[in-house]
């Protein structure tokens, strides 16, 4: 029989959606706070898969970037960071006193054989992890 082993830390990472280059500032600074330094950043771009979040987000034109983290996570934190990531997202609405979500904030765990991003959306292929988060 198989033994359980421990899982060994991964790269954090973490997908930013937005409208407007201060939103995006804010939340990188926020994430950083909380993770620590950025060690890799992707450039902007358009995010046009689904109109889903531009509903839900004011209608704004949206970008996306990824950032990643210098210090690895446990996986098993990943449903916290979400959670975590949920109540920024909510700090910067409060912030810039919009009436609707302005940022969507994505956090993952990265290696050289998986990327897991996190969710609180149920769909065939999400695991449930806790409180709510795939």
């Amino acid at each position: 029989m198989a033994e359980p082993k421990s899982f060994k830390k991964r790269k954090l990472i973490i997908g930013i959606m937005a409208g407007e280059p201060e939103v995006f500032s804010m939340a990188q600074e926020e994430l950083g706070n909380l993770f620590g330094s950025i060690d890799m950043e992707s450039n902007f771009f358009p995010f046009t898969y689904t109109d889903y979040y531009s509903k839900q987000m004011g209608g704004a034109s949206l970008m996306r970037k990824f950032i990643s983290f210098d210090t690895l996570v446990d996986p098993e934190t990943l449903s916290e960071i979400k959670i975590t990531t949920n109540r920024i997202e909510e700090k910067i609405r409060i912030d810039f006193q919009s009436p609707h979500r302005i940022v969507n904030i994505d956090p993952g765990v990265i290696n050289d054989s998986s990327l897991i991003m996190a969710t609180v959306k149920d769909f065939a292929h999400r695991i449930p992890l806790q409180k709510g988060i795939y």
